[in-house]
């Protein structure tokens, strides 16, 4: 099974793709200006900024080639040169190397760089899940190559999103409540969604793409022996018992399964996962103990990532992105008040 992709690329982008060094072994769009959100129209849409996210096999050569093609893409940390920007994306943060506030083609784009085999490795296991959880929700594939890992890592990571969700919502839920639960991960315990990010921004995301979210996971649903998919009806009934949690728990990431046995395991006891899991599994409160793994995660990337970014970004651009974000916030805070 391959990812399904969203393929039909305008030539917007691909103008903007050919403006890059073209080793890439993924590349996609995200984000509100490419996918509509729940209360902005089409034109405000063609002015929001547009998020990519390049994965490469070797960052070194890459950054070489970006700097000599795009060097007024980068801060004063193009003065460190390639080996070392490389280093600062491999080794701090969550693995990206971000360029942002890029005027490009009458746009605003801001773009990642991560390694091929970081992507890859996020997906799997959630590591940082600052990557695997933008992939949890629609994105346009603009580039993939034939990796077989990565495509085999890219449904690894909608497939565990689903588990996730499972385990956090009741016996019997709507499809809505499923993809709000799906939508939600990679902002669960993200301190940008106290300030700098608009707080309806997960029922915005949805409420517009629900067509494109079951391109994205109508076939795990439809192939998964753990629930009862009713699509006519848009209602799903997932196995609560003790054993069908348990076998959920098992196929978790295994950096949430690390982030949960702590939580649960008193310090010196040294059990292993296995039994741990099997005790989360009979608890009631089973879901609570997954969300605060799956907050650990994302709450520890994001800031490790945002203070990185004021360095890959510049102090001016940062405050200007910054800014930007808390006018979002506002103009949604606004919009749900009576």
């Amino acid at each position: 099974m391959t990812l399904p992709a969203l393929q039909n690329t305008s030539v917007l982008y691909r103008r903007i793709l050919s403006q890059f060094p073209q080793d890439i072994s993924l590349a996609f769009a995200y984000g509100s200006g490419v996918f509509k959100q729940n209360g902005t129209s089409q034109g405000q849409m063609g002015k929001n900024m547009l998020d990519f996210v390049f994965a490469v096999d070797d960052p070194v050569t890459w950054h070489t080639m970006n700097l000599m093609q795009n060097r007024k893409h980068y801060s004063v940390l193009k003065f460190l040169g390639p080996r070392k920007i490389s280093r600062i994306q491999e080794e701090h943060g969550a693995g990206v190397y971000y360029n942002t506030l890029i005027p490009v083609d009458g746009r605003i784009m801001k773009y990642g760089v991560i390694s091929t085999d970081s992507l890859i490795d996020d997906l799997l296991h959630w590591k940082t899940m600052y990557i695997a959880g933008r992939l949890h929700k629609p994105v346009k594939i603009l580039v993939q190559g034939e990796n077989g890992k990565m495509r085999a890592a890219l449904v690894g990571n909608l497939k565990s999103a689903v588990t996730a969700s499972f385990l956090m919502l009741p016996e019997s839920f709507s499809e809505e409540d499923l993809l709000l639960q799906i939508a939600g991960l990679s902002y669960a315990g993200d301190f940008r969604m106290v300030i700098g990010e608009d707080r309806s921004k997960v029922a915005n995301i949805v409420k517009e793409n629900v067509q494109h979210f079951r391109i994205l996971y109508n076939n795990i649903l439809q192939e998964c022996p753990q629930v009862v998919y009713k699509p006519q009806q848009g209602k799903l009934e997932v196995d609560k018992s003790p054993e069908g949690q348990f076998v959920q728990l098992m196929a978790l990431p295994r950096t949430l399964q690390q982030r949960i046995t702590r939580l649960v395991d008193p310090p010196g006891k040294n059990r292993d996962v296995e039994e741990i899991l099997l005790q989360v599994a009979q608890d009631p409160d089973c879901g609570s103990v997954v969300q605060q793994g799956i907050s650990s995660i994302v709450k520890s990337s994001s800031i490790t990532q945002t203070a990185k970014g004021i360095a890959t970004a510049g102090l001016l651009k940062s405050l200007s992105y910054s800014t930007k974000k808390l006018q979002k916030m506002w103009k949604g805070w606004r919009m749900k008040t009576p």
